[in-house]
This record gives C-alpha cells, sequence and structure tokens, in this order.
C-alpha cells in the first residue's frame, strides 16, 4: 500500500466556514497576531487570548467537514494516509481521518501553562464545557491554557511530521501558502521520485526545483481532480 501524507492549511477549512488568519477580512485583521497567537501576548493579557480561543472554540461547533475533508479520509481504506496539519481545528477527525497530526496544537484541548507539552497535563474539553477560565487550573496547579502552539514556542510535532514525509510515495499540500516556518519546510524532505501535489486556487510560491503539479481549485474540487489523478496513474 502506498504512503501517502497530506499536508493541510487554512484553505482546507475555509471551505467549512471558519475564518483564516491571513486572508483579506482575517482574524488578523480583527486581533494583532502578537496579541493573540504569541507567547508574549499570553504572558502580557493572558484573559484576552483565553476569551478569544473560547469563541474559536464556540465557532467551531457550529461548522463541519467539507467536502475535501471527506474526500481525504476516504482515502484511507485504499492508501496509508497521514495528515499532517496546521489547523487547530479536529474537522479532520470528524471527516474519519485516523491518523492526524497537529503541528500546531488542538482548538479542542486545554494544558498547562507551566509545562504547555506534558501529556499529563493535556486534557480534552466536553462540549458542553467549552471555556477556559481564568482560575481554571492544569493537573500540575498552573493556569490552564489552550493547547496551542504559539509564535515564540517550539513546535513539538515538526519531527514525526518529517518522517511522515521522508517516507511519502505521494505528498499533497492543500490550501497553505507555504509562508510558515518549520511547516513550510517539509516539503523539502520529500525523497526522490515522490509525487508532489499542490492544491490551492492561488499562486504560491514553492521551490522551483521540487516536482510539483499544481491543481488551482479549492480543497473539495482539488481533491475531486486529484482523485481522478491518482485512479488513473495508481489503478487501485
Amino acid at each position: 500500500m502506498k504512503k501517502l501524507v497530506f499536508l493541510t492549511g487554512a484553505g482546507m477549512s475555509a471551505e467549512s466556514g471558519i475564518s483564516t488568519f491571513r486572508d483579506s477580512g482575517g482574524l488578523w485583521e480583527q486581533y494583532p497576531v502578537e496579541a493573540v497567537a504569541s507567547i508574549e501576548g499570553y504572558y502580557r493579557n493572558p484573559e484576552l487570548v483565553i476569551r478569544f480561543y473560547n469563541e474559536r472554540r464556540r465557532q467551531l461547533l457550529e461548522v463541519t467537514p467539507c467536502e475535501g475533508h471527506r474526500l481525504v479520509a476516504g482515502l484511507d481504506s485504499s492508501y496509508d494516509v497521514t495528515v499532517v496539519t496546521q489547523n487547530v481545528d479536529n474537522l479532520h477527525e470528524k471527516a474519519g481521518s485516523h491518523n492526524v497530526i497537529h503541528l500546531h496544537g488542538e482548538l479542542m484541548k486545554a494544558t498547562s501553562s507551566r509545562d504547555p507539552n506534558n501529556p499529563s497535563c493535556i486534557v480534552t474539553l466536553p462540549e458542553d464545557s467549552l471555556d477556559i477560565h481564568m482560575g481554571d487550573k492544569a493537573k500540575d496547579g498552573s493556569q490552564l491554557r489552550p493547547f496551542i502552539v504559539w509564535f515564540g514556542e517550539s513546535v513539538p510535532m515538526i519531527e514525526p511530521a518529517i518522517m511522515e514525509v521522508q517516507s511519502a510515495d505521494i505528498l499533497v499540500v492543500i490550501g497553505t501558502s507555504l509562508n510558515v516556518y518549520p511547516a513550510a519546510g517539509l516539503l523539502s524532505y520529500a525523497r526522490s521520485g515522490c509525487q508532489i501535489f499542490l492544491i490551492d486556487p492561488n499562486d504560491v510560491n514553492f521551490d522551483p526545483s521540487l516536482p510539483i503539479r499544481h491543481i488551482k481549485k479549492g480543497a473539495s474540487e482539488g481533491m475531486k481532480e486529484l482523485i481522478q489523478i491518482l485512479t488513473c496513474s495508481n489503478p487501485i
């Protein structure tokens, strides 16, 4: 069974109605990135940051996976699929994907302010009690905070992601500008002979030396075209 690795970004979840940060009208026009998406911003005003992610969490309950999410999940039966996502939502899992690596954390989880990557301190928030409040404590006694990797913090899941990309027979990038590192550097780990596809309706700057086939469509329509290509070139 061939190894198929997806690298997905905000454009994947935008079709589900989740606001992106970078596009016109995106969240960064409403909230400065340094205020709500950096560790310095959290130290400066934890109440603002916690409230911001409480709002994002409530929004997540109002949306469902798009067709693109479901088409990605549907390939699990034909390929050894891993999804490496920059998104913090759980829409890949809701669509049925089983092997998902979250590079930037998970919105539906909370953790310790003192030691955010300590597994014993990471908890999944129940849908009937989504909000984190000032004074809520993690297992180690510190303030409970969103389980999000902010600017200024290390990306602990980048090494597992690199290993997945290195073993890929097919690598598919969907809905990411390839501007945010270290995620943007993952393409450089693709081995010789790996088929690389980019699904994005916009022009994207990428290393011209890489053999990338650009499908200039949104996530759902692009996935339909990708499946046609894979079915023709790799009958299953």
